[in-house]
């Protein structure tokens, strides 16, 4: 990278030594400088917006000092003005007897306190438990994990101080338990979990990249870093893990750093995959860490990138590889990757022209690239489509149509709804795999069948969950926790039959292990990543039939 580049992605007077540290670095002399050039900068530049930001950083403990001093001097020179003057006060006595007969007697409660609605918890055929998890001889994650609530001192006391907000509160420490027990998580999944956290630590690159070959597996289509990097961020993110965090924190920054260091000053990528699945993954990833971390930088280049996909939409309302703005082709695997950064994007409340826009048309893309199979027969969402004409029929990418419809909020449309009911012949058999991509399509159903709920929901709980347990392969005593104890690490390989050399003979299109890792891993991870609210309500959007004028389509987007 020349040194050029290099300042145009990475302004001098802050330089990456650590992520939360990046305001302490500074003098107040040079922060002054700053704040002052950046008032007479463009309102849409870095330096406009960091001297905003520390305007209002400073404005705010000002103003807890200043205005309750003036409040005391006011009240000191008001007690002054009448220290000399003689008040008289009127005591009134009231008759006890009268108060207490004008008092309502309380009334006994009649009804009883309405009890909570239980869940039921899946159970998981001790048959399919993952390896090594024989409750008797496999000990506990290091994190402590409970399926109720835990105590408010559990929380009070963590280490973290970012508190996830809106739908990513039920990562909080005290609340994940709650939520694994409430939508059929346990043990059994967390410790699933935990050692696939600890295998990418394992096998984090020293730059703080992950690529397509990370502790094995070949790099299928390149090494593709800032995507493996992404998702491999997106897994510890929806743990609820940040910079901050004790057993991952370092992990976390280094990739942050990474991502923000190889990003291109037009919102691109270094390193990015043939078809640049790279930057909406990178892009996905960046929002969800600004939501959790607040930190500014990460603002300014989550914005560059999510500005990227807006203006890479198709004129007929989705995406083709390596956002090409104006393709006829509209690819529902991209387009899947391009939807999620924009729902991130849309919960970090970055400030992006037309990113309200860009998420109602992709409703609509996703609309026409519905194929219906009939009535009561469901509908697949095609691979592919040209134009506006009806695409091919796949039932793989179903779940990736489902799924971002209904975070775009169109989950009660037509199109999604049938393809839910198609999505009832999908199975999850790890040596029988369903269709040639099967973590890839899990991956989506998984989401969309939790954010469906209900028996949709229980049923498949109970098929995958056990499924990705029982297949994770166990590295016993591969690294050691913050507490110097050897603790095991986990990985999956691709999903097929084996043969006679144990190799995967047909299945799994991607052999990478951070990739297929990441997307099982983020499957375990669906009882808490998001709140149940994260489904649209059930007056989000009508059954609407989308016309060419996008701006007659009612869709609330929240």
């Amino acid at each position: 990278m020349d040194e050029e580049t290099k300042e145009t992605m990475v302004p001098a007077e802050m330089p990456h030594h650590d992520l939360m540290e990046l305001f302490k670095e500074m003098s107040w002399g040079d922060m002054i400088r700053r704040v002052i050039r950046g008032l007479h900068a463009s309102r849409d530049s870095g330096d406009y917006k960091f001297a905003k930001l520390q305007i209002l950083r400073l404005w705010a403990p000002f103003s807890a000092i200043a205005v309750p001093a003036i409040a005391v001097l006011a009240l000191f020179v008001f007690s002054a003005m009448n220290a000399g003057k003689d008040r008289v006060v009127d005591v009134v006595l009231l008759d006890p007897d009268k108060m207490e007969k004008e008092l309502d007697p309380i009334k006994d409660i009649e009804q009883p306190l309405e009890q909570p609605e239980t869940t039921e918890v899946a159970e998981v055929d001790p048959d399919n438990r993952a390896p090594n998890d024989d409750p008797n001889d496999r000990p506990a994650p290091n994190q402590p994990f409970s399926p109720q609530p835990a105590p408010f001192d559990s929380v009070a006391m963590t280490k973290s101080p970012v508190v996830m907000p809106g739908i990513y509160s039920s990562r909080n420490p005290g609340q994940r338990g709650a939520a694994l027990a409430g939508f059929g998580g346990g043990h059994g999944t967390e410790a699933a979990v935990y050692l696939a956290l600890r295998w990418l630590k394992k096998n984090q690159e020293a730059d703080g990249s992950w690529n397509t070959a990370s502790g094995g597996g070949p790099p299928d289509g390149g090494p593709a870093a800032p995507a493996m990097t992404g998702l491999a961020l997106l897994t510890y993110l929806a743990h609820g893990e940040t910079p901050v965090s004790e057993e991952f924190g370092r992990t976390i920054e280094k990739a942050i750093k990474w991502l923000i260091d190889n990003q291109t000053p037009d919102g691109r990528f270094k390193g990015s995959d043939g078809h640049e699945y790279s930057l909406p993954i990178a892009t996905y990833a960046l929002c969800e860490a600004y939501t959790l971390t607040k930190i500014p930088m990460l603002q300014d280049v989550a914005t560059k990138s999510v500005n990227v996909i807006v203006k890479g939409q198709n004129p007929t309302f989705l995406w083709n590889y390596n956002c090409e703005n104006g393709s006829d082709r509209n690819d529902m695997s991209y387009s899947g990757w391009c939807m999620q950064a924009l729902k991130a994007a849309s919960m970090a409340n970055l400030d992006v022209p037309g990113l309200k826009e860009c998420m109602v048309k992709a409703v609509q893309g996703c609309k026409l690239s519905f194929v219906s199979m009939g009535e009561g027969g469901g509908g697949n969402f095609s691979y592919a489509r040209v134009g506006k004409g009806p695409g091919d029929k796949n039932a793989g990418l179903t779940g990736v149509g489902v799924l971002c419809m209904q975070l775009l909020g169109a989950g009660r449309d037509s199109a999604a709804t049938k393809g839910l009911v198609f999505l009832d012949t999908a199975t999850c058999n790890w040596d029988a795999p369903w269709g040639g991509n099967p973590i890839y399509y899990w991956y989506y159903i998984t989401q969309a069948k939790f954010h469906a709920g209900g028996t949709i929901w229980k049923t498949w709980n109970n098929q995958f969950s056990p499924t990705l347990q029982k297949s994770i392969i166990v590295i016993p005593k591969a690294i050691q926790d913050p507490k110097g104890r050897w603790v095991d690490i986990g990985y999956w390989p691709p999903a097929g039959k084996k043969d006679k050399d144990g190799k995967v003979a047909s299945g799994e299109h991607c052999k990478s292990y951070v990739y297929n890792t990441t997307l099982c891993a983020l499957m375990l991870e669906v009882y808490y990543r998001y709140l149940p609210s994260y489904k649209p309500p059930e007056d989000t959007l009508k059954d609407v039939t989308f016309e060419d004028k996008t701006q007659d389509i009612d869709v609330q987007i929240k």
